[in-house]
């Protein structure tokens, strides 16, 4: 059948199975948005305040689901806003496609009005980019985008399409999508790599086990507790793969590195192997290379061929989809016993418990209550900084997909969009969003989108009138010299919230935490609690950047160490 690019463009999303896009339209675009209007009993279309909403909220959905996220923007300044939510997509592996559209063949490279060459600008932060100069390809093309971004390892795709691409009309021949993922499906390791690391384990007196992102795009969650089974090993996560390894087990240790507890820090400096499972070795994670896990010999395993010696050398790797070998190494592994290494990491958990002041109101307290009320059965959320680290380290993940955070990218003002993408995918699961000031004020204009469509999210703002990971690093490293990380004002974030549409509720004493908490999840309605907390609040454990990650400290060692890091 005969059809406009435009056309082409809605039919192939329909025919991917995308139901949900978000955007923002203008002049290049329109022809696209024409086309969806025509098509929006099929696709629904949420208008953001920002183009860069519409990318943190397709990065939100994509994470959620598991699905591919897609976003809409204009040419110029529309697909450019695009591009930190790109970024952000593409340091955490989320599968998202970003739809944007150029000035017309003909002005292309005229420096015409609102033209940029996104394709461009976007190479670094994509897995691939496309500008589409011909409609007979256009179908194809869109295609590809949608396998290259779910398929391997997931990442971005952009693809530019001209106007008058979008609006010339070519034959449309309807395509099935190919099945997201197949076991085996370009698998790189061999059967005696299976068994070596078989080997390895079972050698091994004291092994540790390492998870990241990984294990959660895989979905590895099933086999991977099955294995953890198997070879009786302690477990830590990184801030990415919180879920994938229910936070409830004994063998759970919590996060590693900068921020992680002090077991699981020490226990991998212990180890005489470490098992990294869909794990980078970021710089967050392993503090000083050449003293990370030194007693251990090292098993990579990852989709992903580059991570393999990128940071860390290994003493073996496998390289394939998590799920497939951990199903491999299960069907091969007998039970394993390590009784007293376990007793050690028993008695490390016990020495060195998270701990806070539980006598004024602070971020931790306010976690844990979430954590209570929720049953640890909601969506998690946040924005970057002290906040975050303390989400991790306080709520207990039990499964996959509930925490959404930027870790790579690290991108302030990321949790909004992202949780009201979590919430349209999952509107009967409770979803917060929990932020500092600093963060809510980049873009926390998407209330309005919030309130426009009734989408009941909480904003949960940890207000300490301050950039506080920023302020911490100043206290610590900077003779407290705070300089541009006090942010008082005469900013009322409640009659913002009013203003944007949302209800609004101030805590500021500990005996407010759970009403407010209990009005916000029973609400029905957007709404923000605005928490006011200590500017010199720390989150501890930590570790100086470059030094090893068993020398985390807390404010007990400060203390003793007369205030200094």
């Amino acid at each position: 059948m005969k059809m406009t690019g435009a056309e082409i463009v809605v039919a192939c999303l329909i025919e991917q199975g995308v139901d949900t896009v978000f955007g923002f339209p203008g002049g290049a675009i329109l022809n696209v948005y024409d086309a969806l209007y025509k098509h929006r009993d099929k696709i629904t279309h949420y208008l953001t305040s920002h183009e860069q909403g519409a990318s943190h909220m397709a990065d939100g959905y994509a994470r959620a689901t598991g699905r591919v996220g897609v976003c809409m923007a204009t040419s110029g300044p529309g697909a450019t806003n695009l591009v930190t939510g790109i970024a952000t997509a593409y340091m955490d592996s989320v599968p998202l496609v970003a739809i944007t559209c150029n000035v017309t063949l003909p002005l292309l490279g005229k420096d015409s009005f609102q033209e940029v060459d996104i394709a461009g600008i976007s190479m670094p932060i994509t897995k691939h980019g496309y500008i589409v100069k011909k409609v007979e390809d256009l179908a194809d093309t869109i295609r590809k985008a949608f396998r290259i971004a779910s398929t391997g390892r997931p990442g971005p795709v952009l693809v530019d399409i001209p106007k008058d691409v979008t609006g010339a009309v070519t034959e449309y021949v309807p395509a099935s999508p190919s099945a997201r993922r197949l076991r085996g499906e370009g698998r790189r390791y061999s059967d005696s790599d299976i068994d070596n690391a078989v080997e390895m384990i079972k050698a091994s007196r004291r092994p540790f086990l390492y998870v990241g992102g990984g294990a959660v795009i895989s979905g590895a969650s099933e086999e991977l507790k099955k294995f953890v089974e198997l070879i009786d090993a302690p477990v830590c996560d990184t801030l990415m793969g919180k879920g994938a390894f229910d936070g409830h087990d004994p063998h759970y240790t919590g996060m590693i590195g900068m921020h992680g507890t002090k077991t699981s820090n020490l226990g991998v400096s212990k180890c005489d192997l470490l098992i990294a499972m869909g794990a980078r070795f970021t710089d967050r994670v392993i503090g000083n290379p050449d003293k990370f896990a030194t007693e251990a010999k090292i098993i990579h395993i990852d989709i992903d061929p580059a991570e393999i010696n990128k940071n860390i050398k290994v003493s073996d790797a496998i390289i394939g989809d998590l799920k497939d070998v951990l199903r491999d190494l299960n069907e091969r592994l007998e039970p394993q016993h390590h009784d007293e290494w376990m007793k050690q990491i028993m008695e490390m958990k016990k020495k060195y418990p998270l701990s806070y002041n539980k006598s004024r109101l602070t971020c931790p307290m306010v976690i844990e209550k979430l954590d209570e009320l929720t049953k640890g059965d909601a969506i998690i959320v946040t924005d970057v900084g002290q906040h975050q680290m303390w989400a991790a380290q306080y709520y207990t993940f039990s499964k996959p997909r509930t925490l959404l955070t930027s870790g790579g990218l690290g991108t302030m003002g990321y949790g909004l969009g992202a949780a009201i993408g979590a919430k349209v995918a999952f509107p009967d699961r409770q979803v917060i969003n929990i932020g500092g000031d600093g963060c809510f004020r980049m873009n926390m204009n998407e209330l309005a989108t919030a309130s426009r469509y009734q989408i009941p999210v909480i904003e949960i703002i940890i207000d300490n009138n301050a950039l506080g990971m920023v302020r911490q690093w100043q206290t610590l490293y900077y003779g407290e010299r705070y300089s541009a990380t006090v942010i008082r004002d005469k900013v009322d974030y409640c009659k913002v919230a009013e203003g944007l549409g949302c209800m609004a509720i101030r805590v500021t004493d500990p005996s407010e935490v759970e009403p407010a908490l209990k009005k916000a999840l029973s609400s029905g309605v957007p709404t923000v609690i605005d928490v006011v907390v200590d500017e010199d609040d720390k989150v501890f454990p930590m570790v100086s950047p470059g030094a090893p990650i068993e020398k985390s400290f807390d404010a007990s060692d400060l203390e003793a160490r007369g205030g200094k890091a």
